[in-house]
């Protein structure tokens, strides 16, 4: 069956809007709807995620999805308030007003066709070599000097943490992940055959017992985690708990997934200073400069950098020769320093916003970051708020994205802050402020 998601999402909007599924009505799980239509997972839940992101359904932790009864109003005050468009707190890709003007500086020289040729041109050895040297020179600071040729070069981020898992996790093998953690993982793990293996988390990332449980439990391949800056929650490892972490997949001989694309917000260096030989590091271009520059780094021990190199190739996961010129072009001549200086400066301002918009309610976040966690107040569930939000004008991210196991999400919701103005986010913000105020959402009438 070749029926695509947004297919399947209109056709149970319209079994809402002729009254065939009525508020209150329980959908199948999601695993139970993709083998009923014929489906992947995977698109299973895209379709769900797509139906709470219209507000067409909530879901109850541990219950179930069901059909969203009467929309909530939004209070008359915001109503009034004028708004012109969608405010997006969902996606977060960090973007400074003039961030175009340095790049397209820095591309400027391809204007002449004698330096485009040799871009456009498939990509040599001799041109990923010369790319090691220059990743690995960026990269390189007192506490780290990474090696040119343990570096893999893939077309985006997201590609290199298909590559990683890919190539350190067997077919039916298991990867265990933090228990609130990058959604993304979840369709790539789904496609790849790989079983997530949820690990329980502290106020520091995945705690150390948890880990070892589950690998005697049964044991695990490799472990996924972000160290510095976790992304939905912020967190970033202290020493103690990254020197404990390092100890035991030395001990049960497993491999760590570190993913460091928020690493450029942080002066933390990476856990392969500790343990190089355990370490594959995935990082990018795209939050530290534009989404555009779709450059993604793998650095390997360098007895695995054949495998990898071999796993990007096969999997088609290889970088572009535009991109990697123009991503290797911008860490050579200062560009990406200036813009990562300047995007550092620039989550500062923008958490100082949510500080002031959102003073008062329960926050987790890190100053130095571009997201947020906030955990709601009595009376609000995060689906219930996403969809509210929605019919604000305001684009925010439900807990249940970043669960790993099914009904195990807290109540909350991530804010991205990298994609509006300094204007547009203080007013979304101040608009979830005032949805918030509204402890109980039955108070919200006309």
């Amino acid at each position: 069956m070749n029926t695509s998601y947004t297919t399947l999402v209109d056709g149970i909007a319209e079994d809402i809007a002729q009254g065939r599924l009525r508020a209150g009505d329980r959908l199948p799980p999601q695993r139970q709807f993709a083998y009923e239509r014929g489906i992947a997972a995977s698109t299973a839940a895209r379709v769900y995620a797509e139906l709470l992101r219209r507000g067409l359904v909530v879901g109850e932790v541990g219950r179930g999805t069901f059909v969203a009864g009467e929309p909530i109003p939004v209070p008359p005050s915001l109503r009034l308030e004028p708004f012109d468009g969608r405010i997006d707190l969902e996606f977060n890709f960090p973007t400074l007003p003039d961030q175009a003007a340095l790049i397209a500086k820095s591309l400027a020289v391809w204007q002449r066709p004698e330096k485009l040729a040799p871009v456009l041109a498939p990509i040599t050895q001799r041109r990923l070599v010369e790319a090691g040297r220059t990743a690995a020179a960026f990269f390189a600071g007192d506490r780290w000097r990474p090696r040119a040729e343990n570096f893999v070069f893939a077309g985006s981020g997201r590609q290199s943490l298909a590559a990683a898992i890919s190539a350190l996790v067997p077919v039916g093998g298991r990867l265990g992940v933090e228990a609130v953690t990058y959604p993304m993982i979840k369709g790539i793990a789904a496609r790849l055959g790989v079983t997530l293996v949820p690990l329980a988390m502290d106020g520091e990332g995945i705690r150390p017992d948890a880990l070892t449980k589950a690998h005697r439990s049964s044991a695990l391949n490799a472990i996924y985690i972000q160290p510095v800056m976790q992304n939905p929650l912020g967190l970033t490892m202290s020493e103690a708990r990254r020197e404990e972490i390092v100890r035991l997949v030395r001990k049960h001989e497993l491999m760590i997934i570190e993913d460091l694309v928020y690493g450029f917000l942080s002066d933390q260096v990476s856990l392969a200073t500790q343990a190089e030989e355990r370490v594959v590091i995935v990082d990018s271009l795209a939050k530290r400069l534009a989404p555009g520059i779709a450059v993604g780094f793998l650095y390997v021990p360098a007895s695995m950098r054949e495998k990898f190199a071999a796993t990007v190739r096969t999997g088609a996961w290889s970088v572009t020769s535009l991109a990697l010129a123009a991503g290797m072009g911008l860490l050579t001549d200062g560009t990406a320093a200036e813009i990562t200086r300047r995007k550092r400066a620039d989550a500062l301002v923008r958490q100082a916003i949510v500080a002031e918009c959102l003073a008062g309610h329960h926050i987790e976040a890190d100053p130095r970051s571009y997201h947020v966690w906030l955990h709601l107040p009595e009376g609000w569930r995060a689906e219930a708020l996403t969809a509210a939000a929605a019919r604000a004008g305001i684009a925010i991210t439900p807990a249940s994205a970043f669960a790993v196991a099914h009904g195990h999400s807290p109540n909350a919701v991530r804010l991205a802050l990298g994609l509006p103005s300094h204007d547009d986010l203080r007013t979304a913000l101040w608009r979830l402020a005032g949805l918030l105020a509204h402890h109980d959402a039955s108070d919200m009438t006309e």
